[in-house]
């Protein structure tokens, strides 16, 4: 028997899920020939979900994103970098 505590981080876990959401979103704007970062800013801006495309399934990921959680990912990430 260990004598250790193991540390869970569910943060790492869903920061890792919400990148990987953000990076096919980003992605299918891009083959639709959006210019991602624009549609993103106005999803994220009005929470309108006709901001992103729903080639590849990207508005149901999206919206499967907390925007208050993906706010505070990138202020963290921008501040820390």
């Amino acid at each position: 028997m260990d004598d250790f505590t193991r540390k869970f981080d569910v943060t790492a876990d869903q920061d890792e899920e919400i990148h990987r959401i953000m990076l096919t979103v980003y992605r299918a704007l891009e083959e639709k020939g959006y210019n991602p970062i624009n549609q993103i800013v106005g999803y994220i801006l009005s929470e309108d979900p006709t901001y992103i495309t729903n080639h590849n399934q990207a508005r149901t990921l999206i919206r499967k994103v907390d925007r208050d959680e993906l706010l505070q990912i990138l202020v963290r990430d921008y501040l820390t970098k």
